[in-house]
């Protein structure tokens, strides 16, 4: 049962950290350097789809991994690094990043602060900061997994 668990927890961490690298270093660098009105609308719609789905993902993979590591005694410190590294991670969100996310969702392109790229770019700071955390929590899933 320990395996199956390790394989989801594995899972789980390792998609939202392609899904979180992809936002850091594919999506956002694109829209950034867009015009305004289709930078301020993809970001948007950005902001409001993963506002919506990476809170579940974000808890989730902090749940599996504290539940790995509760049952996993070989890799509990590991399991257990990692999800106070995914805790690190939720507060970091919840304190810095949704609140720049929730207010960059309401812009458009007729309706925006005169400091949007650079609330976008503080944002992008951040994010960084938050992948790095992530990538280093998925590393000791992995540990963990293995032992």
């Amino acid at each position: 049962m320990v395996s199956v668990l390790a394989v989801a927890t594995a899972t789980v961490v390792g998609l939202m950290v392609g899904v979180e690298i992809a936002v850091a270093f594919v999506i956002n660098p694109i829209l950034l350097r867009l015009p305004a009105g289709p930078s301020l609308e993809g970001r948007a719609d950005g902001a409001r789809m993963l506002g919506r789905a990476m809170p579940f993902w974000y808890f989730g993979s902090l749940l599996l991994t504290i539940a790995l590591a509760v049952a996993d005694r070989a890799g509990t410190s590991a399991a257990a690094a990692a999800a106070i590294l995914l805790a690190i991670s939720v507060a970091m969100s919840i304190a810095l990043l949704v609140p720049i996310n929730n207010r960059s969702a309401q812009w458009t392109a007729d309706d925006h602060p005169a400091d949007w790229r650079e609330q976008q770019r503080r944002w992008d700071r951040l994010h960084y900061a938050r992948v790095a955390i992530i990538v280093a929590a998925y590393v000791l899933v992995l540990v963990a997994a293995t032992r």
